[in-house]
Parts: structure tokens; sequence; C-alpha cells
């Protein structure tokens, strides 16, 4: 192992070489590096979400919760890769646009499988990678499996909770439906947190990921709206007015209900 290099182990030369501007514009390469970068932020946060189902499903969470705390740190990473796109003025981008063709952030399948992880399903939105065999077929196995919240729901079933049967037994390609059941078991959970107290962090751990999420979505909205104002997004994309509809989407309903009823 003493041939092993900084630059070896983390494989530099085939990352550090992976950026091909299409034109001679100076910011091609902020637009390249950001989205690169983002790719494998998102890298990580699959494999500590999956990681974290794993452990909730099996009734560990302590390592559960260091999993998704992680994912919270690494969602701010994401959301602060926004502060630098922004650098870049509409002039700037004009200069990009035209060698982008039909590709578009709307593309991204990891972006699309930590949704599914999450719970925001839909199935039809992996129609735009079925040109990409493996990939679909990635997104097509998640939609077989519980989602970070079904395991939750699942989890809180075993604890004692009246959650019921229909909520477990739902139609997982799609997204979970808020049931007054499930909002009642997190207020029990939240009325008397020392009695429940790491079903109250797994709850705290779960809103933590979604107002990352959010926030993640709308620092992507207000930069692509500071950038290309309301025309479409590449790909035919609708831009800021999809970006929009997708703010009102969340993924753990009961975790913000039960905040009216507590």
């Amino acid at each position: 192992m003493s041939d092993v290099t900084y630059s070896s182990y983390l494989d530099l030369e085939k990352i550090l070489s992976a950026q091909h501007p299409a034109s001679d514009a100076h910011d091609e390469l902020l637009f390249i590096v950001i989205h690169q970068a983002s790719e494998l932020w998102l890298k990580l946060c699959l494999h500590e979400l999956e990681g974290a189902r794993d452990q909730i499903a099996q009734d560990h969470l302590r390592p559960a919760f260091k999993m998704l705390s992680r994912v919270a740190m690494a969602q701010r990473q994401l959301i602060s890769s926004w502060d630098v796109l922004a650098t870049m003025t509409p002039s700037d981008y004009s200069k990009i646009r035209p060698h982008l063709g039909n590709s578009s952030g709307f593309q991204s399948a990891q972006y699309r499988l930590m949704e599914f992880i999450m719970g925001g399903r839909d199935p039809n939105m992996i129609t735009m990678h079925e040109a990409t065999q493996d990939v679909a077929a990635d997104l097509r196995a998640e939609l077989d499996k519980p989602s970070l919240y079904d395991a939750s729901l699942v989890l809180l079933k075993e604890r004692g909770f009246a959650i019921p049967d229909e909520v477990l037994d739902r139609d997982r390609t799609g997204p979970h439906e808020r049931s007054e059941a499930v909002e009642q078991a997190w207020a029990r959970i939240y009325a008397a947190p020392e009695e429940h107290w790491e079903l109250y962090e797994l709850a705290e751990k779960l809103v933590d990921l979604e107002y990352h999420f959010q926030r993640w979505r709308f620092g992507h909205l207000k930069t692509v709206e500071r950038i290309i104002g309301f025309k479409r997004g590449t790909g035919g994309t609708a831009g800021v007015a999809y970006l929009e509809s997708v703010l009102s989407k969340g993924f753990f309903p009961e975790l913000l209900s039960v905040r009216t009823v507590l």
C-alpha cells in the first residue's frame, strides 16, 4: 500500500479531467463543476439514506440518526452551491445555453432516486430515464421498496402505535397521503418526548431532511429565476413554473400537520 498517493486514492486524474466545456465561455467551467459536485453530494446522500432506512427497519435508531444527520449536513452543501452558481449573470449563461442541447438537471437520476427514497414518488418520472436501462431499472426497483417514511411508520406500529394496515399496505409507487391516525401517533410521541425519546428524535431527523430538501428546491427556483427569468428550461422543462409547483410537494405530511394540533 506504500505506493498509494493522495491523487491515486481519490482518482483525481479522472475527476479533474472530467470537465469538457463545449464553448469558450469563462463561466462554463463553473457551471460544470457545480453540477458535478452536486452529483457527488447526491451520491453520498443516497448511500446514507439507504443505510438509514435499513437501520430503521431493524429498529437500530442510533446509527440511523448519525446517517440522517450526515444527509442534512450534505444537503447544506447542496444548498450553498446555488449561492456560487448565482454569481453567473444572464449574459454569462446566454453564452453557455446554446451548447447544452436537451440536457437538463431535471434528468438527474440521483436526484429522482433521492425523491423516491424519501417518498416523493411518481412512476411517470421514470419515463425520461428509459433510454438508460440500468437507471430506469434502479428507479423502478426503488418503487418496490418501502420509502424512508414507510419504514418509520412500520417501526411505529412495531413499537405499539395504532398505524392502520391500509397505510402500511398502500401502493408504494405513489406518495404517502396524510392519515389522521398517523398524525395522532406522532402527536402522542411529541406530547411525551421523554417517554418516546428515540421516536421523537427520529421525527425531528425526518423534519430536518424535508426542511433542507425544500430549502434546496427553493434555492434552485430562485437561482433559475435570477439567471433565466421565466423562460422555459433546457430540455423543454417549464423552468420556474415547474420548480414552484414542486415546493408544495412534501414527504412526511403528518410531521408538519402535527405541529398544528399540539
